[in-house]
């Protein structure tokens, strides 16, 4: 496998941002629905281009645009063997990165992106990602239903990608500091952790500081961190802006944070289930929990290129990675929840107990409690268009973190 850069430009796509944030359709995450209650009008400029039908011989390569972790050896090795198809991996710092390197369609150089729901309809409206055929993944038919065809991934019954994990944003946090899990996101605002504090480079974390206030100012009425009126942007954003002296680093890759708490940089920060498991494998002292507010979450999607160079050897890492043993393999390893449904004995059988740790057995119920993340736009869940668009959130991000 090839790394093939591990920078984060900190450029954002403005444009495609823009585009995003003018359609009606609001995305939810697990099969929610529009909440104007309809689809924008117009379709996305590939639902014409016919998926494939078939899969035919490998290209000889696959070049991916990945969150880090996706493309570990212990499945990726096996599938180059099988398939003949080289995997090289480019990590992506943020979802802003991983539209931009999408541009034109992935530019002919890119295959697939393992795009989260902040990302998903800015790579659908703006054309770089194309229709894909479900029924050439047979494990398909074994994804929990809401996971099928969910309004992030597919409009008008059109499949834009091929859904894969999901999981939370947990609360980070050196044991020695914190003898007792802290219960609240307060303590990323707290300033007697000045100094101390990491948290995301990504202009969705304004949605973290929108669920923090739910709770903590409850006559702003925010009802959903991602649709904010200006009165509700403007109070995070704030929030924001005073958190910004407590912070060490605002991390790009999941080995920045991993490097920041393991070096002693840092004892508390917004976090994914695989910095945890990696410190945790490597003896740091630490620990992680949701707090008492809840949590924003993700659930990612593969993602085909429209000017994919190997078409067929995207489709069979499509195929890999949703069986239940991939699956399986990636969510104990990444500390994520597959969507396969068959995947939970596969987990057990790998690390007993991994299946209801990470809820791949959960009820329809608890994906209500995780507020996945969403492209921000204006139309309001009230059908007003009073609400922030994302393009003005990606420019209140740089202003905060400046």
């Amino acid at each position: 496998m090839n790394d093939l850069s591990r920078t984060s430009p900190r450029w954002l796509r403005l444009g495609v941002g823009a585009a995003a944030a003018s359609l009606v359709l609001a995305t939810g995450a697990c099969g929610g629905t529009s909440s104007s209650g309809g689809v924008p009008s117009a379709q996305p400029p590939t639902a014409g281009m016919k998926p494939a039908t078939s899969i035919g011989a490998g290209e000889g390569a696959l070049n991916l645009i990945a969150w880090e972790g996706y493309t570990d050896p212990s499945w990726v090795d096996p599938f180059q063997q099988a398939t003949g198809c080289k995997v090289n991996a480019k990590f992506g710092g943020s979802s802003d990165e991983m539209v931009t390197l999408m541009a034109n369609g992935g530019g002919g150089q890119w295959d697939m992106v393992s795009a989260s729901g902040d990302a998903d309809l800015r790579l659908i409206y703006g054309g770089d990602v194309k229709p894909m055929n479900p029924a050439l993944i047979p494990d398909w038919q074994d994804f929990q239903q809401q996971f099928k065809a969910p309004s992030f991934n597919t409009i008008n019954g059109i499949h834009y990608g091929i859904s894969l994990q999901w999981g939370p944003n947990v609360l980070l946090y050196n044991v020695h500091d914190f003898t007792t899990a802290p219960n609240s996101w307060g303590v990323l605002y707290d300033s007697a952790n000045s100094g101390k504090v990491t948290v995301p480079d990504n202009a969705i974390q304004i949605a973290d500081a929108a669920l923090y206030l739910m709770k903590h100012k409850p006559d702003l009425k925010i009802t959903d961190p991602y649709e904010l009126t200006q009165p509700q942007f403007d109070a995070a954003v704030n929030l924001l802006k005073q958190q910004r002296p407590l912070v060490k680093k605002y991390w790009a890759l999941a080995s920045d944070e991993i490097s920041l708490f393991q070096n002693g940089d840092v004892v508390v920060g917004a976090a994914w289930p695989y910095q945890t498991n990696t410190l945790k494998a490597a003896n740091a002292p630490v620990a992680d929990t949701i707090p008492s507010e809840g949590a924003t979450g993700w659930a990612d999607t593969w993602m085909l290129a429209t000017k994919a160079p190997h078409p067929n050897c995207a489709y069979m890492w499509s195929k890999w990675v949703s069986t239940p043993k991939v699956q399986a393999q990636q969510a104990i390893s990444f500390g994520e929840t597959p969507v396969n449904s068959k995947a939970c004995t596969e987990m057990d059988a790998q690390s007993a107990g991994s299946c209801a740790q990470y809820h791949a057995n959960a009820p329809a119920s608890y994906f209500s409690t995780i507020k996945f993340w969403k492209t921000p736009i204006a139309t309001c869940d009230d059908g007003s268009q009073s609400c922030i668009p994302y393009a003005k959130w990606q420019a209140a991000w740089t202003t905060i973190t400046a």
